[in-house]
């Protein structure tokens, strides 16, 4: 069996098998054991692929690096029983030879009592966990953590966080945790906050952080660094990077800010800076794809209950009492759905994924005076982004208009549904209606325990990724494991509530609340199958 390696190099990288076998160092626990199994390893044009001839182990076997609409390299390694891994980027893709040290930890008291303490190359996170027997092994994602070797030296780094869009509890905790996490744990010296979203970078001045100035912050609400919509010039960012001598980037935003964070991160890569971007995905609407759910949610879902628990009270209090409360939720109704479940008090719950409709035999109208009369009051939630098409039909408004950061202008759907429950009902009975909207209130108070403990794990998961080389990549949450995920994976779509999940009929069952589908109504079943990211607990 021919056992040598054969390397086609393109004219950007180095004719020698040594370099090229160092460049690619990420495969490096893995190359060598692929002597007797492969018969080439050939580099051409970004394209690497490594034929094989036989398994023989279940280690990875093929490794592809496949080019994006936007000419970036989708790492995709692929092996026995249909094993994926959606690899991201590193350092040593781009830069030859770039240099690593001793990863400081290994001096630290803290970490050096705790065995197995850093984490394998080759350990990776499964998307899917809900298998049987002949299903393939499926996509899997690089497992975050610590590394034995780090592509920094402390003493040179220049790290700078950076808050995007709207607020959401946590970000202070965020911003805290990468502080001491880089100054704790790498001893990392000069650390930058931009103001302001992505034009303080262009904009304004830096301000500088340590672990005394973010000492407290966690116990605030919305972000030191302040926050913008919008922003985004690549060139004048990329170039500010440029000019302050950064070289870690840490973005927090929603997926708008991260797909510009994967922007950034290509005109960095073209330029052969030796900068570092990671991203920390932050929605208040847990509409993130992949992950487990992303920081703010469990407050979120916390401080609903207050909304709810006021709008229960005033039900009950009065004669054909109704309280209607808004809750966050563009086009996924997760705050909505969980509020509901937590608070037991709510009697029907309207989101984005499932349409509704008003009069007539099934339609809300009914079920509302329904409940009316065998309760003598009801609670109503509903999320911000439900309803939209039949408050457009009957307002006959262009909804086309879109904020900063590209998102649709929503109507407000909570004013027009206590009009219409009002009208309709104004000649049949008294109403008392009491609408509630604590929109804001929700997106502004300080985290909670349980996020407090999700926002340090990201924090750090993005300082190891960062300081291991690892660049491009966002970090999550993939079945209760830290993952680095590739931009565009977690950019690509939205995560909403699948209404054919046992989730939703779960809901149904607690309030009791009809579907409102039409005969007429076709949704697809879910095969997620324990997909991450879609929240089938």
């Amino acid at each position: 069996m021919d056992s040598s390696y054969r390397f086609k190099s393109s004219s950007k990288q180095s004719t020698s098998s040594e370099t090229d076998h160092h460049h690619h160092h990420r495969f490096g626990s893995l190359i060598p054991r692929l002597g007797r199994k492969y018969r080439s390893l050939s580099f051409d044009s970004g394209l690497l692929l490594i034929v094989n001839q036989r398994f023989e182990s279940p280690s990875p076997t093929r490794l592809v690096m496949a080019t994006s609409a936007l000419n970036s390299d989708r790492k995709i390694v692929t092996g026995p029983a249909g094993y994926v891994l959606e690899d991201v980027p590193h350092f040593s893709d781009y830069i030859p030879n770039p240099p690593t040290y001793p990863n400081p930890l290994q001096d630290n008291a803290a970490y050096s009592v705790v065995k197995q303490y850093f984490v394998d190359e080759d350990d990776t996170v499964p998307q899917k966990i809900v298998v049987h027997p002949d299903s393939p092994r499926g996509t899997h994602f690089r497992r975050a953590g610590p590394r034995q070797r780090v592509y920094f030296d402390s003493d040179d780094v220049v790290a700078c966080i950076v808050t995007c869009g709207g607020l959401c509890p946590g970000l202070n905790t965020v911003i805290r945790e990468i502080v001491c996490g880089l100054s704790y744990m790498y001893g990392v010296k000069k650390i930058l906050g931009i103001e302001g979203g992505y034009r303080g970078f262009y904009a304004r001045n830096t301000i500088d952080l340590d672990s005394k100035t973010v000492n407290d912050i966690h116990k605030r609400g919305g972000t030191i660094l302040g926050t913008s919509r919008g922003g985004h010039d690549t060139t004048k960012i990329v170039d500010s990077i440029q000019d302050r001598g950064i070289n870690q980037v840490y973005i927090i935003g929603g997926d708008g800010s991260q797909k510009g964070a994967a922007v950034i991160f290509e005109e960095i890569r073209r330029r052969g800076l030796k900068v570092a971007v990671a991203g920390i995905p932050k929605t208040i609407d847990n509409d993130i794809p992949i992950i487990d759910r992303s920081f703010g949610f469990d407050t979120a879902v916390e401080e609903a209950q207050r909304a709810i628990n006021a709008a229960h009270v005033e039900a009950t209090s009065f004669e054909n009492g109704i309280g209607l409360v808004k809750l966050m939720g563009r086009y996924s109704g997760f705050i909505a759905m969980y509020a509901t479940l937590a608070s037991r008090d709510v009697d029907c719950c309207l989101i984005p994924e499932s349409p509704f409709f008003l009069e007539g035999k099934g339609g809300l109208f009914e079920f509302i005076g329904k409940r009316l009369k065998e309760n003598g009051h009801m609670v109503i939630v509903i999320a911000e982004g439900a309803g939209q098409d039949l408050l457009s039909e009957s307002n006959e408004q262009s909804t086309t208009l879109k904020d900063a950061s590209g998102n649709k202008l929503l109507q407000d759907v909570g004013l027009w549904i206590s009009q219409r429950i009002k009208d309709h009902f104004a000649k049949k009975m008294t109403l008392n209606l009491k609408y509630i909207d604590p929109t804001y209130m929700i997106r502004a108070v300080p985290s909670n325990a349980s996020d407090n403990v999700c926002c340090t794990l990201l924090a750090q998961s993005a300082v190891h990724g960062v300081m291991a080389g690892y660049n491009g990549f966002t970090v999550g949450l993939v079945n209760g494991r830290h993952t680095y995920i590739p931009f565009y994976r977690i950019t690509e779509k939205q995560n909403k509530v699948v209404i054919t999940d046992r989730m939703w009929a779960r809901l149904l069952s607690s309030t009791n609340q009809p579907s409102f589908m039409k005969h007429d109504d076709n949704h697809e079943p879910n095969h997620s199958g324990g997909e991450a990211g879609a929240m089938n607990w």
